[in-house]
């Protein structure tokens, strides 16, 4: 995108050599991830225009830069939204590396990844496992690994209840997770045409927040030890708290900016928590693929080739996704040596 509101072009870009501890991929799948809508709407962004957006990306290792090891050309690689950390914070030292203060973010902090080409720290590699085609890996590098790592780190158990608000491009992993790893699933929805898609994901239960309040539903069924919320909007969740066992965690991974204002009576007395949840490392990563190769898991997406940006972006943007946006490089005409599209 050349200015702010411009309409999302592919255009020829010079590619990028790879320094020091850098790696350049030729990109085969690129996912729309909803913060993409927002930093194509960004009227300012960081890195000045041009922008190229896109963190969930897929594809295969084209070129290596000096001091890079254990790597080759050639290996199948996703990138997501970890970008690169500073390598000596006590975050990173910790190995927390998504939460240090000067993370980097592909399509943010540099190009990213709705290119043909994207060159990043070696560091953010992950491995993809057989199994998974490049369209399916490239959105474990965001919504994959989120969903993956907000359910095992949350505490719940085998057989415990656990909900999912929401069932678009993060939701719908968040459910099949779930019921993979042995938790008693509700999917969370609004109308009753996506109960059948609630159960064919693992939902054992499907609450419509057309006909009932999600929070009422959960407490009649005994109360969730997990709520975790994909939805992009934060006025339910006041009320969500009430279907919380006690000792219960409301985890967020999808949210509009808006305040969250929620009588403290709710946590206190019943010793509940709301917590927020970011991403994960290249290596929950590629645990969260090696998970879906073994246990089934895969996300739903729809491929559109990279030069129809615009038209995928706008089908996100209208809701009519269903449920991950891919943009493919493959249908791609070869530009001129050392040329590739970028959107």
């Amino acid at each position: 995108m050349a200015e702010p509101g411009a309409a999302v072009q592919v255009v020829p870009v010079q590619e990028r050599a790879p320094g020091v501890g850098e790696v350049r991929i030729d990109v085969e799948a690129t996912g729309i991830c909803g913060a993409d809508i927002g930093t194509v709407g960004n009227p300012a962004p960081a890195t000045g225009f041009p922008i190229t957006p896109g963190h969930e990306v897929a594809g295969v290792i084209a070129e290596l830069g000096p001091q890079v090891q254990g790597w080759d050309v050639g290996e199948r690689v996703t990138v997501g939204w970890f970008g690169g950390s500073c390598g000596h914070c006590s975050a990173c030292r910790l190995g927390d590396v998504v939460h240090c203060p000067e993370r980097k973010v592909p399509g943010l902090s540099y190009a990213g990844g709705w290119s043909s080409t994207i060159t990043v720290p070696v560091s953010t590699l992950a491995r993809i496992p057989g199994g998974l085609s490049a369209a399916e890996a490239a959105p474990f590098g965001c919504a994959g690994v989120t969903t993956f790592n907000a359910l095992r780190t949350s505490g719940a158990g085998p057989g415990d209840l656990v909900a999912v608000l929401g069932i678009g491009g993060l939701g719908h992993l968040a459910v099949q997770f779930a019921a993979a790893m042995g938790f008693e699933t509700v999917a969370i929805g609004r109308g009753e045409q996506k109960r059948k898609l609630a159960e064919e994901l693992g939902a054992r239960h499907y609450i419509d927040t057309e006909r009932q309040e999600p929070g009422a539903g959960l407490g009649e069924l005994g109360g969730a030890r997990l709520i975790l919320s994909t939805a992009s909007s934060s006025k339910p969740l006041a009320e969500l708290v009430d279907g919380l066992a006690p000792h219960g965690r409301l985890t967020v991974v999808g949210f509009d900016g808006a305040p969250l204002q929620l009588p403290l009576a709710k946590l206190v007395m019943g010793a509940r928590s709301v917590t927020g949840h970011l991403t994960g490392s290249p290596a929950d990563t590629e645990q969260a693929m090696r998970f879906a190769v073994a246990s089934g898991v895969r996300p739903q997406v729809q491929t559109v080739p990279l030069e129809e940006a615009q038209q995928a972006l706008d089908t996100q943007q209208e809701g009519k996704a269903r449920f991950r946006m891919v943009l493919t490089t493959g249908a791609q005409r070869p530009l001129k040596r050392r040329e590739h599209g970028s959107a």
